[in-house]
């Protein structure tokens, strides 16, 4: 990617950084992934370089526009949902001009900035030039390779919002303090499947066509919805008198021991999130967006408590003993000496203290590109994400880049290897 402007009288070449790819970037990987980029969204590309985003962007149908000084200085610099500050500020030797270049970016996006920039994990061995305040590569570029706390204190002190880690290198800054909590509120609700009807019921049967999006809501919140929550909520008052009468209804034709258990699940995933929140900022009750504000009466009855359980929880996180307790009682993963290994796809299934104790990991780190396995230290209070080749087709697989992060120091250590490992579990 390119930035800002072309510099005046120095060696750097600023528009040999431009790559050329055939797939999406990474944080375009990460809008998606993460579900911030749909095609209602309008997105801009600040500093988009050949423009390959832009095209497959336009594949998918996202409104998509872009400008950069080599080959698009023509281009207008509009307002965005979401402006994609990819790979730019890393590039310009100039500390004003990258501040600066970072403060407009901030300024078009409506809804939220993406910024990647080069971490020091992506830093070659060789030794380079010192230049400015970071290095010339070999090409005559300029790159300053960012440490993950250098590269958020920065996006933060700068902007005066709070940067959400995606990935290593990549954060999220919500335009609105409410959808940066929402969002990572999200990233805790676990998925669980509406259940089956057990008995037919004259009534249920007669008033399917709402009690199924009905149906769908509570197995989403795990609570009665909210008027907001629910558009069928008049045609149900009006049938069958109020959404508790409804639900009665509902507990009579299917298992009620389900509900209770995705209403426990969804107590779990909100704890988990208020904990995690508290690693950071927690937010006021007020600045929480409204679904957790239900969340919270319904499954705590008040913020103090959710908090006072969330806060013991983030606590126990910090004790040796009980994560080594936790687990060993896990009921997913393999328990190996000193740590607990286990797929990443089944994080989720892990005691409430262990998806914190996880989560404070990927609070520092964000979330790890192709990482398969997770390693939980039950003493040392670090945590492992491992990326093996052909982990499942049978093969012998190879652990291809392990990182390592403290919570206890805070620091994170990358190590990349080459040479086959014992198989992970199943």
């Amino acid at each position: 990617m390119t930035s800002l402007s072309e510099p005046a009288a120095t060696s750097v070449l600023r528009h040999k950084t431009a790559i050329r790819r055939t797939s999406f970037s990474r944080p375009i990987k990460c809008l998606l992934r993460d579900g911030l980029l749909a095609a209602s969204d309008a997105l801009f590309d600040y500093g988009c370089g050949h423009g390959q985003d832009l095209a497959l962007l336009g594949d998918l149908g996202i409104a998509c526009r872009g400008w950069d000084p080599v080959y698009r200085p023509d281009a207008a610099r509009v307002p965005a949902d979401v402006v994609n500050l990819g790979y730019v500020i890393n590039v310009i030797e100039e500390p004003h001009e990258r501040t600066e270049t970072l403060r407009r970016a901030w300024e078009m996006s409506r809804r939220l900035l993406v910024v990647a920039a080069q971490t020091e994990f992506a830093a070659p061995a060789k030794e380079l030039s010192a230049f400015s305040d970071g290095v010339l590569t070999s090409r005559g570029t300029f790159q300053k390779y960012y440490t993950q706390a250098e590269l958020r204190g920065y996006l933060e002190a700068t902007l005066g919002a709070t940067a959400i880690p995606a990935a290593p290198g990549i954060f999220y800054l919500f335009k609105c303090e409410e959808n940066g909590h929402e969002f990572l509120a999200n990233r805790f609700r676990r998925q669980a499947p509406v259940p089956p009807k057990r008995l037919s019921e004259v009534l249920f049967e007669q008033n399917q066509d709402i009690l199924a999006p009905f149906m769908e809501a509570l197995s989403l919140l795990g609570r009665i919805p909210g008027p907001e929550e629910l558009s069928e909520t008049s045609a149900i008052v009006e049938r069958l008198g109020s959404l508790k009468r409804a639900f009665a209804l509902v507990r009579r034709v299917t298992d009620e021991g389900t509900w209770k258990e995705i209403a426990r699940r969804r107590n779990e995933d909100l704890l988990v999130y208020l904990a995690l929140a508290r690693f950071r900022r927690r937010p006021s009750f007020s600045k929480l967006p409204a679904r957790t504000q239900r969340d919270v009466k319904a499954f705590f009855g008040s913020y103090n408590r959710s908090c006072s359980e969330a806060d013991a929880l983030l606590f126990r996180a910090g004790d040796a003993t009980a994560i080594d307790e936790a687990c060993q009682r896990s009921p997913v993963g393999v328990l190996r000496e000193n740590a607990l290994l286990l797929r990443k796809d089944t994080l989720h299934e892990l005691d409430p203290l262990l998806r914190v104790y996880e989560g404070c990991a990927r609070a520092l780190l964000g979330d790890v590109e192709d990482a398969n396995v997770v390693k939980l230290h039950r003493y040392s209070g670090k945590v492992s994400y491992l990326v093996y080749d052909d982990l499942d087709d049978g093969r012998q697989p190879t652990l291809r880049l392990r990182i390592k992060v403290s919570l206890r120091t805070l620091g994170i250590d990358v190590y990349r290897h080459s040479s086959p490992q014992p198989a992970p579990p199943a």
